[in-house]
């Protein structure tokens, strides 16, 4: 294209002729512009830290798009985000105002393809086949409304994908009119021609510019181990809010059973206290008849031997939700296989006497998952894979106290992505606010994700720092470990709250914290007028965020998914509270497992890993706060360590530049500044 990365964002360049007074040209962005041009012309590897504000997702389109022009359609680039609002962002406004600063007005010179799983499509065939069995496959008038909710859709629909789907009150009845390549008849099925998926996916193969999330992205990458794959063959890859890579890829080389998905699986089949399933609706023979009841039985059969063995599991979590590690070699005895294995057997035997084709399709899905179900359980019970650490986890579930899941993940997943992703097949480029620890170092990112030898780049953010943050620290509460600490941080909860009156976020580490101290606050805080949202009690995470963004004087009390991937900007939030500094819990087995392997190479698990952990998600916390140049509010830490600790200050250092620090109401020094 006639334009640079540089003159693309020059103050008379195109993009301010698009964007007019509203255009603020930032040297960041063209910096790492240009630094993503050349790792994609040199099949380079790419890390680039840009701070809040720099418009990293400009920053790697335009080089993209200038790529994808210029290769005339002989190139394909994978964009990969972690949440779907960004995904969003990027296809519905991002790509098209980009196209019309190239003046790109050919749809075939750049296709953008938002790219989803295909359990995310409606099957019109698989709808039509539950509606007319709805009285046998549904035991419940809640999940029959479900069934026509999806089937009122159905009708107005344009890309039968589950993000306009209205809410269900049975989410799991989705499952019976979800598309799925077990029982996907192909071309010989009679509403192919009409397939929401088929469409989307030869949309995806015309498309140039793909864009998915970090699961798929990652589940493609694992099957491509294997020799297959979703996605077409691409040339480029760009994996924004990059902190979570790790976390990714390690859920999608290692394998979890849930009690959920077993349970699930089976009550599509029977349910036991009516003849009721899709059992009961598969049309046999005369013949077929002994091979059905059998299955039924062997279905039944399945279900007992899985709630025996998931209450064996929930009998090695001491307390009511939490996890606990499996030891090397320490065999969990496996139930679950054999009672799987024949239902998955005897399920294919009914494929065979049934003459209904749709049923041989359905037939085929379902003993295809219980095979997998089969072959899950004995690599997770007999500690098959290599390299990897095994846990029980237990957490609440609907209807039941608790559910249980067997996982496992690798202990370190940088040998496969060493492999998988950054062999140079391909350009990669990694971009996130939050990839260095300590002093700017990308040495822990480099080392977990194996990318060794990679360019790296740490741009700062262009806001000022020094006039729109304060970062208040409080180190007068007493040792957490004391009977009085919860109640005296409820104290300091409520008084940091109301310097502000509300518009606040509050950050726990422990969700038995964050539950006592929320239960404590609320009564307090209301009769101030202002609004609580504590996590997991006042409503879906998505639900309580979007009535917080809605109201100045609201206050979310939150932990985990709160720390980071939440943007809101202007005055709903002005007062981020750090309740803890984040390091993880010692006793999560992977952690646990983890710092055994660095002990056994004779290195320090607290520096070499707890600590830029911790450094890392404590700056993803603190960079909810200002969003746009016109923000302005606090951070408050209510953990001493951070200057009592000797590596309190590489938290500290950790900050941008110049925000001023307050502790216990009296001013120190400007962070960054000497």
């Amino acid at each position: 294209m006639t334009f640079s990365c540089q003159e693309v964002f020059g103050e008379g360049g195109p993009v301010a002729g698009v964007l007019g007074t509203r255009y603020e040209p930032r040297a960041q962005q063209s910096e790492m512009a240009s630094a993503v041009e050349r790792a994609m012309e040199e099949k380079a590897c790419l890390l680039v830290e840009a701070g809040t504000g720099v418009g990293k997702s400009f920053a790697y389109l335009v080089p993209a798009i200038r790529r994808i022009v210029d290769a005339a359609g002989g190139e394909r680039i994978v964009v990969a985000t972690n949440t779907i609002a960004l995904q969003e962002q990027l296809v519905q406004k991002d790509v098209p105002l980009l196209k019309r600063v190239f003046g790109i007005e050919d749809e075939k010179v750049l296709r953008a393809e938002l790219v989803k799983g295909r359990g995310n499509y409606l099957s019109i065939r698989r709808l039509t086949l539950a509606l007319g069995r709805q009285d046998r496959l549904f035991t419940d008038p809640a999940s029959r409304r479900s069934i026509q909710t999806i089937e009122q859709w159905a009708y107005k629909t344009t890309d039968g994908s589950l993000s306009t789907l209205p809410v269900l009150e049975r989410p799991g009845v989705w499952d019976r009119a979800q598309s799925d390549s077990g029982n996907c008849m192909g071309r010989r099925c009679p509403t192919y021609d009409r397939c929401f998926y088929q469409r989307a996916r030869q949309r995806m193969e015309r498309a140039n510019l793909l864009i998915c999330n970090h699961a798929l992205f990652f589940s493609d990458l694992a099957l491509r181990r294997h020799g297959t794959g979703f996605l077409p063959d691409y040339q480029h890859v760009i994996l924004d809010e990059a902190h979570n890579l790790e976390d990714v890829a390690s859920d999608h080389f290692g394998l979890s059973l849930s009690e959920g998905r077993v349970r699930h699986l089976v009550s599509l089949l029977v349910q036991p206290r009516r003849q009721r399933g899709f059992l009961a609706t598969v049309r046999t023979g005369d013949d077929g008849a002994a091979i059905q009841e059998r299955a039924h039985g062997l279905a039944l059969t399945a279900l007992s031997t899985a709630e025996e063995f998931f209450e064996g599991l929930v009998q090695r979590v001491s307390g009511e939700v939490g996890s606990v590690r499996l030891p090397p070699g320490k065999k969990v005895e496996n139930t679950l296989t054999p009672a799987f294995r024949e239902l998955s057997l005897a399920l294919r035997r009914l494929k065979e006497s049934t003459k209904n084709e749709e049923d041989k399709y359905e037939l085929n899905s379902y003993a295809q998952r219980a095979a997998d179900i089969a072959e899950e359980a004995e690599a997770l019970c007999g500690q098959a894979l290599p390299g990897c650490a095994y846990w029980v986890e237990v957490s609440a579930g609907d209807g039941r106290a608790v559910r249980s899941t067997l996982a496992c993940s690798p202990v370190e997943v940088a040998p496969i992505l060493k492999e998988a992703l950054f062999a140079g097949q391909f350009s990669v480029t990694m971009t996130s606010a939050t990839l260095t620890a300590a002093r700017g170092s990308f040495d822990h990112t480099i080392a977990r994700l194996g990318c060794e030898g990679a360019r790296t780049m740490c741009l700062g953010s262009p806001f000022d720092h020094s006039r729109q943050t304060e970062l208040h620290i409080d180190t007068n509460l007493p040792d957490p470990r004391s009977g009085e600490y919860e109640g005296e941080l409820a104290r300091r909860v409520v008084e940091h709250v109301s310097a502000t009156e509300g518009g606040a976020f509050v950050l726990f580490t422990s969700y038995r914290t964050m539950n006592a101290v929320g239960d404590a606050v609320r009564g307090e805080l209301e009769e101030r007028g202002l609004r609580v949202f504590v996590q997991g009690k006042d409503g879906p995470r998505s639900e309580i965020l979007e009535k917080f963004r809605g109201d100045e004087r609201g206050v979310l009390i939150g932990t985990t998914s709160f720390w980071q991937g939440v943007d809101v900007p202007g005055r709903a939030l002005r007062n981020v509270i750090i309740t803890r500094l984040p390091f993880e819990p010692p006793d999560r087995p992977l952690t646990q497992a983890r710092h055994e392997m660095i002990e056994a190479r004779g290195g320090d698990p607290f520096f070499e890993d707890s600590l830029p952990r911790a450094i890392v998600r404590f700056k993803q916390g603190f960079g909810r706060l200002i969003r746009s140049a016109t923000d302005t509010g606090r951070v408050v830490v209510l953990d001493r360590r951070i200057v009592s600790a000797g590596y309190g200050k590489l938290f500290l250092e950790a900050l941008p530049e110049g925000v001023r620090v307050i502790v216990n109401g009296s001013e120190e020094a400007r962070v960054g500044v000497e």
